[in-house]
């Protein structure tokens, strides 16, 4: 599955979910990460996130789609890391 996550953590979490979630997706900006995962992935991205958040003040959106044909990714402006170059 495709997958595009933004989180809006606690300064004193943010490295950590940072450099936890390199391990599963390509970051394309700051907060955002996307690219293809199977499913039993996911459940231990979700599952490691859950760990590292406060749940009660962080906060993780995720968007999940059947694959990245069903993206119309556009772009204003400068892409600071292009997710082409993972792909």
């Amino acid at each position: 599955m495709y997958l595009i996550v933004v989180y809006d953590v606690g300064v004193e979490r943010v490295g950590k979910i940072c450099r936890f979630m390199k391990g599963y997706l390509p970051r394309v900006q700051n907060s955002v990460f996307e690219g293809d995962l199977p499913e039993s992935k996911f459940q231990a991205m979700k599952v490691g996130l859950a760990k590292r958040m406060d749940l009660s003040v962080d906060s993780v959106l995720i968007w999940a789609l059947r694959d990245s044909h069903w993206v119309d990714r556009q772009v204003m402006g400068d892409e600071k890391l292009p997710v082409s170059q993972f792909f």
